[in-house]
């Protein structure tokens, strides 16, 4: 008595119980600790209350206390087409799913960056913002990675790029902030309202990557047709052997990058036509280069400082930074970063590195203490002061000269890695729109300099060939 009850404030309801929630002796078939069977119980349930009507009937050989439809079937029939029906819906799911693997790729990835890379699901994952650098960084290396050669791009990494790359920027979408409108009313009324408007550095900065970009792939679309040709290291043909290209340019390379392919030229070198192709294509990617680089330190300069790196600085610039550097920064009238840099004498990509996060470090140091100074008293102050420095506080002054010395290192060494700071930044970094234009900026970045350097072998090339044959 008490079933039927329940029964009949259901029918009052209009509810009508799937099969799946009548029978679960009859559907054994779908376990409910599978997680397939689970998934796709709810979805046929969901999906029989709101299409089709059900026939419950077939489930009771009595007439129905809620006055349901007549069984037009055998009752025992009905459970196997129910089973008969889900298995076809289930079959229609994985052929749908099963044709279409970039979905389903796009799927894991998408889950990957919800995670917070934290595959476990306790939350232990990283933030929203060092996902998504991440993921580009990944799409970078796994685009671009084997791509070594003045070639135009596979166009199924090329349709990679823009469909994935679009699904990250899709973000800054929403990345808004509010201004002020002046909206007139019908009446002449003149009211100010507030629109909203993509964030200020987004706005600015994410139009001048996206044209970067299609810039740099049109840039390797062009070389289509070549008078040039690649020969891996390890497989000198004969016309490579004689024009000699392939020793020269691994002397040049310093043989620190034996993996990328090495350019061949015709004995003769190639035309006037093409190298003026290439020289042009250079520049137009050594620019490219150089305004990617620009928005990059940019953002890199707004992102807040951790504490982290703060507290691991020296107690003394001088000591981060060497006797040698110091006393010339603090005894030279006219400092000159440029001549500081000549004496070092810097050997290779790691020295310029090491010098830069010295460098930083003092920079900050001083600038710290410069700041602690504001706080002293004017006699405390004047004690600190250098005899050929008293127009403004020393750590102010050294700090100012740190911060030239480090502009010109980087300026000198193109390719140098981050710094200990910018790797800081960038993984304390919570703010998702910055960490949307610093490695969009970086990775492009990465790609322009890359395309500089593939040109030049090309050119030295060449120029060694028409060298010898005169």
């Amino acid at each position: 008595m008490e079933s039927s009850s329940n029964y009949d404030d259901s029918s009052d309801l209009g509810y009508h119980p799937s099969p799946s929630s009548l029978d679960q002796t009859e559907t054994s078939g779908f376990s409910t600790t599978s997680g397939d069977s689970f998934f796709f119980r709810r979805i046929y349930s969901v999906t029989s209350a709101v299409s089709d009507p059900i026939d419950d009937s077939s489930y009771s050989s009595e007439p129905s206390p809620c006055h349901w439809p007549a069984n037009k079937s055998s009752p025992h029939n009905q459970p196997v087409l129910g089973r008969l029906g889900m298995k076809q819906r289930k079959q229609i799911i994985d052929d749908h799913e099963s044709v279409d693997p970039e979905l389903e790729m796009m799927k894991e990835r998408f889950a990957k960056l919800l995670l917070g890379e934290d595959m476990s699901g306790s939350g232990k994952g990283v933030c929203t913002a060092v996902t998504i650098s991440n993921s580009m960084t990944n799409l970078y290396a796994t685009v671009f990675g084997q791509n070594l050669r003045l070639e135009p791009l596979n166009p199924e990494k090329k349709a990679m790029w823009k469909r994935e790359m679009d699904c990250l920027l899709s973000v800054c979408d929403y990345i808004v902030e509010f201004i002020p409108k002046s909206q007139n009313l019908k009446d002449g009324t003149a009211l100010e309202v507030m629109e909203s408007r993509p964030r200020s550095d987004i706005y600015i900065n994410l139009p001048a990557l996206r044209k970067l970009d299609s810039m740099l792939i049109e840039i390797l679309d062009g070389f289509q047709d070549t008078e040039f040709w690649y020969a891996e290291q390890g497989s000198m043909s004969s016309n490579s052997t004689l024009s000699g290209s392939f020793r020269r340019v691994i002397v040049q390379r310093k043989e620190e990058k034996w993996w990328v392919p090495v350019p061949c030229v015709p004995p003769r070198g190639i035309s006037e036509k093409s190298r003026k192709h290439l020289r042009h294509k250079r520049d137009c990617a050594y620019q490219i280069h150089k305004a990617a680089m620009a928005i990059n330190s940019s953002i890199l300069a707004e992102m807040d400082i951790p504490d982290t790196y703060m507290a691991s600085l020296p107690k003394s610039g001088r000591a981060s930074l060497g006797d040698i550097i110091y006393r010339y920064m603090c005894t030279t009238d006219k400092f000159s970063p440029d001549h500081i840099l000549d004496c070092l004498n810097i050997a290779s990509e790691h020295e310029a590195l090491e010098l830069a996060d010295r460098v930083e470090a003092s920079m900050y140091t001083w600038r710290r203490k410069a700041c602690l100074n504001h706080s002293k008293s004017s006699w405390e102050i004047v004690k600190d002061l250098m005899s050929d420095i008293n127009q403004t506080d020393k750590n102010h002054v050294l700090a100012e000269r740190a911060d030239s010395l480090l502009f010109c290192l980087k300026q000198r060494y193109p390719e140098l890695s981050q710094t200990s700071l910018d790797t800081c930044k960038i993984q304390y970094n919570r703010d998702v729109g910055q960490a949307i234009l610093e490695s969009y900026s970086r990775v492009l970045e990465g790609l322009a300099f890359n395309m500089v350097a593939w040109i030049e072998d090309v050119l030295f090339v060449d120029k060694s060939v028409r060298n010898q044959g005169q």
